[in-house]
Parts: C-alpha cells; structure tokens; sequence
C-alpha cells in the first residue's frame, strides 16, 4: 500500500523574484538552503529575458480563484490558497498525484488565466522554471502551515507592490 501525505504545501514564485543567491536564502538542487551569494544572484539577474512583473490585486484574485476552481474540477481538498504579489501558497490534499504533478497543473491553469486577462504575460514566462512542494503527513503540520500560509504571509508584509 502506498502511503499519500495528508496534504501538499506547495511555493511557487513570479518570474524572476526568487533567483539562485537570494538574500532570502535559496536552495540547491540536492544540496539544500544555501547562504546568499549576492553576485550569483546579480549574476542571474542579468540573463533574465524579461522583466518581472509582480502580480497585483486582481491577478492574485485570479490566481486564486482558478485555484480553487481547479480543486473543485480535479476533486481535491483546497486548504487554502495565498497569492502574493511574487508568489504563490497553495495547500491541497490530493490522493492520487504527486506534489509535483499537482503544482504543474495549478501553475499552468494560473498561467492560462493570466495570459487570457492579462495580455501582458503572453510570449513570456509568468514563473520560475519548478517550484517547491512538501509532503505535510500530520495534522499538526497541516495546521502549522495553513496559520503560514494565511497569517504568516501578511505579517511579514514581503508583497513588493
């Protein structure tokens, strides 16, 4: 039998917000959270493509709302759902997906709803290449990140806008 985490915490960023070197702290594939490296992150800075645009209220409304709406079309228990103006908070419980798998679905409806809106995001990345997402196997940890996704976010006052 295999065994399906209670939830998903699942973080996915804007376009160019997150780069490798942030002073925010950043990860390593296979090596975990690395110090900052400001000219890395300078140095990544300089090779984007385009310019980063920050989500404003209604395209975070937006974002949301398809989430939701994804959830309820796929069966999946929506927690919560946070867009921020660079990026996204999403806790779902799903039980026949990975994490993987389902923040790819939630990042490419938000960008189909966005390109469709928004003009200004066609012929152009709206996020970072993957994402993160975290196996939550308890009901602690499953409170725990919800009062993170929900409280936490708009006390730390991060949103550039």
């Amino acid at each position: 039998m295999h065994d399906q985490p209670l939830a998903y915490f699942i973080t996915f960023s804007v376009y160019g917000t997150f780069l490798q070197g942030d002073l925010r702290l950043w990860r390593s594939r296979g090596k975990g959270y690395q110090p900052a490296q400001p000219q890395l992150e300078q140095w990544h800075r300089s090779r984007l493509k385009h310019d980063v645009l920050l989500l404003d209220t209604d395209q975070r409304s937006a974002v949301e709302n398809e989430t939701a709406r994804l959830c309820h079309f796929r069966e999946w228990k929506l927690w919560t759902a946070n867009a921020r103006s660079n990026h996204v908070h999403v806790v779902v419980s799903v039980s026949t997906q990975s994490g993987d798998k389902v923040r790819d679905q939630i990042k490419a409806n938000c960008t189909r709803v966005l390109r469709h809106d928004w003009p200004l995001f066609q012929d152009r990345p709206v996020w970072t290449v993957g994402g993160d997402w975290q196996c939550i196997n308890s009901e602690n940890e499953l409170e725990q990140v919800i009062v993170y996704t929900t409280e936490a976010q708009d006390r730390k006052a991060r949103d550039l806008q």
